[in-house]
């Protein structure tokens, strides 16, 4: 018997019990589309994480005040140490060469006011560097430059997110706010960030020149950390060595001691994100892909009772010639195709639900070619190997005794 008459035949079966074929192939749905849905969720969040990544800059490389043990003395926290300095910054400019930009890091949190508007954000004292840095476009007026940071001058550029809470939809450029007990001239907006990749507001920020921010906002004369970009990802990561052993010499830490600072990459960062992702996904993949299992049983379920009501049917054939193999590969191909029709319902329902999710939850999915193709080959081995017992079993039915099955 040719496989295409087995075909017609299987479906020609399947179609005499309509409500009982639609209820086994439930199962096979609800497994492909959870995992289609469970995958696009984690890609998704990958996806996001990584743009959060990118946000915080090109070949990025991040240098902090850390901190330092003494003998007999207690152990500061991570930016307690006060040995970070803008020497340091000129120092790795000069001497690192994979290092192409660099721009100081001073932070605070003030009450920022105008008029009968205030608001309490984070202030962060650098150099026109820093935007170049992170990526980071003005939309509306401009960035200070190397004539206000030399002056300290009380300028300021504003993230979406302050001008939205003071200004509403007034122009920012060119009002004066007061930060702290100190008047600043807003000469900047910057284009919205969103959200970063701990899900904090990235446009609730204020920028002023570190000199500013150093006499008049924070009171210190050392640099909280030292956002600098590399030429190249892989220079990012060439580049720890000779910024720690630069960094050693200049704070004088003898051999043994611990660093006062510490040095990080985006690299470092996206890795971990990375692999942290895609075990998360494979763990919901692995979870969505028991409900194939359950599913799988169903049709093994169905199979026997198939096999179990069409006896006499069976025995029928084989007294009018059907082989073992014929009845084996009919039964085995009612299997195969309950379970494809499913996969096929299945992945449809899930690039739907994966739509929807994102449409209405706000949360990116991406749909994997890799995770359709994989639910589809999953979900025919599901039938193949829950079909075979049940196929099987009707292949060895004694002709004689199922023409007298009742």
């Amino acid at each position: 018997m040719d496989f295409m008459n087995t075909l017609r035949l299987a479906l020609r079966a399947l179609a005499r019990n309509k409500m009982r074929s639609a209820l086994t192939m439930l199962g096979i749905i609800i497994g492909v589309s959870a995992v289609i849905a469970t995958v696009s969720i984690g890609q998704g969040a990958q996806y996001l994480v990584q743009q959060g990544i990118q946000n915080m800059g090109t070949n990025a490389v991040f240098i902090a005040a850390g901190s330092r043990l003494t003998p007999g003395g207690p152990r500061g926290g991570v930016g307690a140490v006060k040995s970070l300095t803008m020497d340091d910054l000129n120092a790795i400019l000069r001497e690192v060469p994979m290092i192409r930009l660099a721009a100081p890091s001073v932070n605070a949190r003030a009450q920022v006011v105008y008029q009968n508007q205030n608001w309490n954000t984070s202030i962060t004292g650098t150099t026109q560097d820093y935007l170049v840095i992170r990526n980071w476009a003005v939309q509306e007026g401009s960035i200070f430059g190397e004539q206000e940071v030399e002056s300290a001058a009380n300028v300021c550029v504003i993230g979406t997110t302050v001008k939205t809470v003071l200004f509403g939809g007034q122009d920012a450029v060119g009002q004066t706010i007061r930060i702290g007990q100190n008047p600043f001239q807003v000469i900047g907006v910057l284009e919205s960030k969103g959200q970063s990749v701990m899900g904090t507001d990235q446009d609730d920020t204020i920028f002023a020149p570190y000199t500013t921010v150093q006499r008049k906002i924070s009171g210190i004369t050392w640099l909280q950390s030292i956002n600098a970009s590399a030429i190249s990802p892989q220079a990012s990561v060439a580049a720890i060595e000779p910024i720690t052993q630069l960094l050693r010499e200049r704070h004088r830490i003898r051999p043994g001691q611990d660093d006062d600072f510490f040095v990080r990459t985006q690299s470092e960062v996206a890795d971990l994100a990375n692999q942290t992702q895609s075990i998360m996904t494979l763990l919901l993949g692995s979870i969505a892909s028991v409900s194939l299992i359950v599913g799988g049983i169903g049709i093994m379920n169905i199979m026997l009772v198939s096999v179990t009501e069409r006896t006499r049917e069976i025995g029928v054939r084989m007294a009018v010639g059907a082989t073992d193999k014929d009845v084996q590969m009919q039964f085995l191909v009612e299997a195969i195709t309950l379970s494809m029709m499913g996969g096929l319902a299945g992945i449809l329902v899930g690039l739907i639900g994966s739509s929807l999710i994102s449409r209405f939850l706000n949360w990116p999915t991406l749909v994997s070619g890799t995770a359709i193709f994989a639910a589809a080959i999953f979900s025919g081995a599901v039938g193949v190997f829950f079909g075979y017992y049940p196929a099987r079993k009707a292949a060895k039915l004694d002709p004689i005794e199922a023409l007298r099955y009742e």
